[in-house]
């Protein structure tokens, strides 16, 4: 065989092969870091599009999640530069909306026949201080005895000499209420005014109420977080009817 003639043949060959090589793959297959990065950005956008939809549906808890998420996860990505945009504005919503609610849960409304009659309530315990036993504070409606509004505890009881005034704050403004341990020995403080304690209430967001527990003179300042009062919810029962 003419040596000329095979090595020109080997030539065609390999320009053949180099040829059918680049019109079946195209361009260069990508190496492991750009298929990672293609990976990522797909993840981002996946991610953000469910941050969107979040969005739509004012699920701001899941989408405050989500948004953190895609920030800290892709910080230099295009999906992070369009959350960032609007995720202080949810993140604020949110934490508003779930302190409402803490403070809406914090209070108690019953309504349940009570010693011959009807008695509507609604009650909220001390936030603070955190340990020991909890005090009651109690505003209630009944159809025999009234309206009123009182401290309650456990036994024995608050240091009460007849008539007392519990110094406290509403919001930081000092107050004094006027009070009562009720003759009948229950553990509790009888507030004098109770339209006036009732319409301080419900302008406050906190209110701190200093006692003396009969249990060693021991004194406690009372703080109680009432600004998740519905008036609303603690409804009216009227007077009972005379038989």
């Amino acid at each position: 065989m003419n040596p000329d003639f095979s090595r020109s043949a080997a030539v065609v060959f390999c320009v053949a092969a180099l040829l059918a090589g680049c019109s079946q793959g195209g361009a260069p297959a990508p190496g492991a870091p750009q298929q990672a990065a293609q990976a990522q950005a797909a993840d981002a956008a996946r991610n953000l599009d469910t941050y969107r939809q979040l969005l739509r549906i004012r699920n701001d808890e899941m989408a405050v999640s989500m948004g953190k998420d895609i920030v800290k996860r892709f910080p230099d990505s295009d999906a992070a530069k369009e959350v960032q945009q609007t995720l202080p504005a949810i993140e604020q919503r949110y934490a508003e909306a779930s302190e409402k609610s803490r403070l809406a849960g914090l209070w108690l409304y019953q309504v349940a026949p009570m010693a011959g009659g009807t008695q509507s309530t609604a009650a909220i315990e001390n936030s603070q201080p955190a340990g020991g036993d909890r005090v009651r504070l109690v505003l209630r409606r009944h159809t025999e005895w009234g309206q009123s509004v009182f401290l309650y505890g456990s036994k024995p009881g608050f240091v009460c000499r007849g008539n007392c005034t519990i110094a406290g704050t509403a919001d930081g403004k000092p107050v004094r209420i006027k009070a009562f341990a009720p003759s009948t020995g229950e553990p509790a403080l009888m507030v004098r005014d109770d339209n006036g304690f009732i319409a301080m209430l419900r302008k406050a967001k906190k209110i701190a109420l200093d006692v003396t527990l009969v249990d060693g003179e021991k004194k406690q300042t009372l703080v109680y977080e009432v600004a998740g009062f519905d008036p609303a919810r603690w409804v009216a029962v009227g007077k009972q009817k005379k038989k």
